[in-house]
């Protein structure tokens, strides 16, 4: 039943009749997992909390950071440093009170996806890799879970409904996994603020309609967004029956799901340092450049850096420097295929440094 709040909450939802009481009902009783708390995650916590989804699961690992500010909307900069999954459940709670909220502070990897995912009705990827978004499917596949996926890229964004009623999975669309270094996220190019609102409130909707069983979901199509023209595609794809028999998720421990890679500026990696005493800071020059002039950190040549990596700690961020950036940038690669979480290649190398 509805009490009178929600009833009242409600009412703009209500009065469609494709919704009505029956429909807000389903909502209610519906447990959604938001696999991933940032730029699409933002907005789909926020638009299922208010339209009356009655379970919604966080799952992320992360934490706050400055750059996440600029499209991750939930958060504000007095959050840096803390727990996403841990805020965003205080905030969607603040919007919706009459609302249940679980907190899953980790990262989703082939020891704990199946026995998180088991216990919801629906799962959205709001992932920002493709690693990440095998394992979710493959997940949702053995579990017999729909699984509504986003994808942004600088302008353009994407969204589709796998595994609905035995429909179509992302192996479906996607056969394989790119290979590594081909799926750069929105911390490698960038990506506009307002692209992770719009695909992540489409998102919010195709989850309303699997719930509410109204329109036509995304099942088999990909819906594909140029926010710079305005111009969207539908392509259609179809079921390999093939792609339904999976009994095991693949071994990577999504190890890549807490992966990050970019570029910092200077005064961005002063501010970085002040907040972080873990930030591992690398000068990858030849000795003898290092003691001409540096900004500090350890001295680790590119000449050397695959044999000495072991001096660093792979679950601290590292931020990597030379004279221009193109030393560093190699060593960014190196560091990225050897494991390493977060690695950040300072922007321009010494020569953009003032001082």
């Amino acid at each position: 039943m509805l009490s009178k709040e929600e009833k009242a909450r409600y009412s703009k939802q209500i009065i469609l009749p494709e919704i009505g009481v029956g429909g807000q009902h389903k909502l209610k009783s519906a447990r959604v997992l938001v696999v991933g708390a940032g730029g699409l995650g933002c907005p789909v916590l926020q638009y299922l909390a208010a339209a009356g989804v009655g379970t919604i699961g966080i799952a992320d690992g992360d934490v706050v950071d400055i750059s996440n500010l600029q499209r991750q909307v939930l958060y504000h900069n007095s959050d840096i440093g803390k727990p996403k999954a841990t805020v965003a459940a205080e905030r969607i709670a603040a919007i919706n009170p009459e609302i249940s909220v679980v907190v899953h502070p980790a990262f989703l990897d082939s020891e704990n996806a199946l026995e998180i995912i088991r216990d919801y009705d629906i799962v959205v990827d709001g992932s920002d890799n493709f690693d990440a978004r095998y394992l979710i499917n493959d997940a949702c596949v053995m579990l017999g879970k729909p699984m509504v996926s986003g994808a942004i890229y600088k302008f353009e964004g994407q969204v589709s409904v796998f595994n609905y009623q035995g429909g179509p999975t992302y192996r479906c669309l996607f056969p394989e996994p790119p290979g590594a270094g081909a799926s750069p996220n929105c911390a490698d190019i960038g990506v506009v603020a307002t692209l992770p609102g719009i695909i992540g409130t489409i998102q919010a909707n195709e989850v309303i309609k699997v719930i509410t069983g109204i329109g036509d979901v995304l099942t088999g199509r990909l819906l594909v967004i140029d926010t710079l023209t305005m111009d969207t595609h539908s392509f259609s794809f179809k079921l390999n029956p093939a792609n339904l028999q999976v009994t095991e998720l693949p071994v990577t421990l999504c190890q890549q799901c807490t992966v990050e890679v970019g570029t910092i500026a200077y005064d961005e990696l002063l501010d970085l340092l002040n907040r972080d005493s873990s930030v591992q800071l690398v000068d990858v020059r030849e000795e003898d450049e290092h003691a001409i002039d540096n900004i500090g950190g350890r001295n680790i040549p590119l000449s050397g850096f695959e044999q000495n990596i072991r001096l660093l700690d792979k679950m601290q961020p590292v931020v990597v420097y030379c004279a221009s950036g193109v030393r560093s940038e190699k060593s960014v690669t190196i560091l990225v295929e050897s494991g390493f979480a977060k690695v950040y290649n300072l922007m321009g190398g010494l020569t953009a440094v003032e001082r």
